[in-house]
């Protein structure tokens, strides 16, 4: 820094005498330069330096913070799923729970990144070099096994596998009762850690060797909620509501099914016909059930963060929610995202897409992640970025309906933003774009409501009137047999100029606490998004959602 310093001073001094002199600029402006340098320099170097240790996130104190770079973290594994060698071929949900188990363990350790489990499953049966699954999750280590069960016989094999080179850095077999399950889940997990040499605190430890239940049926049936829960469908969300419910009956103290029996009713709100009003005092049971059990449940706080965002609207408690989520697991992917729209819902956008990136990174080949990538950058108005995180997405995954809905709603803004500039033909072709997109989520999602009205609302801009009414027509029709979000009625009103019925209909979405609500406070368009003028500020005053 000193040597390049002196070395523009010197260049800048003989700029002085060859420029200056024919400007007819007074005697000490030469002098005055030089003196402006050599004051500055110590400023500079004092600058460099905060800019430096900013940069690589230096902290005397403290747990690695959302903002900061995961190269805080001292090694990085993925865990991938155990293969199934038992006779019947008949234990893959158990096989996948191990996995999982050992997945949730290990994220408890701050210092070690520990990749999601849609990530690490993107790779079950299938045959791929082990040094090309770790460079696509961006690890350094791998670790795969099987498990053969046969009666209350147990073996479990574990290989935990360099990337760079493929060497084997351990190994282990064991060869036990059923019953000692739990016991293998937290030997494996501590042999690990201690291979890796990740420095393990006292509460780390605690949390790899925590057993929330010794029911071994109970367990078991937990497993296979979880198994039927990431179906993400009506169906399995129904047949994972039920081996929750009977994993409680063998074991009224066991908290993760509380938990399972909330995300499920959650997720209902957004993609099944659950009123808001029927399923967040249900939520709320549930998690408090689980944090009476125990308080240092990650999972549980954010549930409860979930439920101050979407249902009480407060935004401060829904915060420090997350947050005590996030101390308990620094890396959880979900967490993270579900922080993230916490985050855009009260129009913190940089801090949104930050936590998005965050859960991307532990969690790199999930579509709901990257999809929700994308929907941290729309609301901040990055649309070419939403639009290549959405695409990302549709180029692995081209049915998730997700992707193609924030992908629609980034190329409607450029189209509009297009219009507005006077480039109409590039405003054509970026309303095509963003028609195509929605009528891709409509068809994928089987015409879930949200993804009906913003087509509607697309036809409705681009002049097809006849399409958008039948579509509006429909969804009020379903409104008569099936909970529909008010909020999709809402934007249809609007969008139509009849603001006294979108106005009905949005207080009827205050009324329901719609899970969609707070979305619409800060989404770029003006064309939806709820207006900020003194008659709609009192509702949502009225109703809680702003103070």
């Amino acid at each position: 820094m000193i040597i390049v310093y002196a070395t523009a001073a010197f260049v800048i001094i003989e700029l002085i005498n060859n420029v200056f002199e024919p400007l007819s600029l007074p005697d000490w402006t030469p002098t005055m330069v030089i003196v402006i340098l050599i004051i500055g320099f110590p400023f500079a170097i004092i600058f460099s330096w905060i800019f430096d240790v900013s940069k690589k996130g230096i902290k005397k104190t403290g747990k690695v913070t959302s903002s900061e770079s995961l190269s805080k973290f001292e090694n990085s594994i993925a865990v991938l799923p155990f293969q199934d060698m038992s006779p019947q071929k008949d234990q893959d949900y158990f096989c996948d729970g191990i996995t999982e188990e050992i997945i949730n363990a290990l994220t408890h350790v701050e210092r070690l990144k520990v990749i999601a489990r849609t990530s690490s499953f993107a790779f079950k049966n299938k045959q791929k070099d082990m040094r090309e699954i770790g460079q696509k999750l961006n690890v350094e280590t791998l670790l795969e096994g099987s498990i053969r069960k046969d009666g209350d016989q147990l073996r479990i094999t574990a290989q935990l596998i360099k990337v760079d080179d493929g060497s084997h850095l351990w190994s282990e077999a064991y060869n036990r009762k059923l019953q000692d399950v739990f016991a293998i889940q937290e030997e494996i997990s501590l042999a690990i850690v201690a291979i890796l040499k990740v420095k393990l605190l006292g509460e780390e430890k605690a949390a790899i060797v925590t057993r929330y239940t010794e029911n071994l049926e109970a367990y078991n049936l937990y497993l296979k909620g979880n198994y039927y829960c990431h179906e993400a469908t009506a169906s399995g969300f129904e047949k994972a509501i039920g081996c929750f419910e009977q994993a409680l009956q063998k074991d009224t103290r066991y908290a993760q099914p509380y938990i399972g029996m909330a995300e499920v009713i959650w997720l209902s709100t957004f993609f099944g016909n659950v009123p808001p009003n029927d399923a967040y005092p249900k939520l709320e049971k549930y998690v408090n059930k689980a944090l009476g059990i125990s308080n240092t449940l990650a999972e549980a706080h954010s549930v409860m963060g979930l439920i101050n965002t979407y249902y009480y609207w407060n935004w401060k408690r829904a915060e420090l929610s997350f947050k005590q989520a996030l101390q308990l697991n620094p890396n959880s992917a979900y967490i993270h995202i579900y922080y993230s729209f916490l985050l855009t819902c009260t129009g913190r956008h940089k801090e949104a897409i930050n936590e998005a990136k965050r859960a991307q990174e532990l969690d790199p080949l999930s579509s709901y992640i990257n999809s929700y990538v994308g929907s941290a950058y729309y609301y901040g108005s990055q649309f070419d970025r939403a639009i290549d995180e959405c695409q990302m997405v549709i180029s692995i995954n081209p049915n998730y309906y997700i992707a193609h809905y924030y992908s629609g709603s980034a190329f409607t803004e450029k189209a509009m933003i297009n219009e507005s500039l006077g480039e109409h033909e590039k405003a054509v072709a970026e309303f095509e774009k963003a028609v195509e997109e929605m009528e891709k989520a409509v068809d994928l999602s089987d015409d879930v409501p949200f993804t009906v009205s913003l087509l509607a609302i697309m036809y409705y801009v681009i002049g097809k009137k006849d399409q958008a009414d039948k579509l509006f027509d429909n969804l009020k029709k379903r409104s008569k047999t099936e909970y529909i979000q008010a909020i999709c009625i809402y934007l249809i009103h609007s969008v139509r100029g009849e603001q006294d019925l979108a106005f009905e209909w949005l207080e009827r979405a205050c009324k329901e606490h719609d899970s969609y609500l707070p979305w619409f406070r800060f989404v770029p368009s003006d064309m939806v998004r709820i207006p900020d003028d003194p008659r709609y500020n009192a509702l949502l005053k009225k109703y809680g959602v702003i103070e």
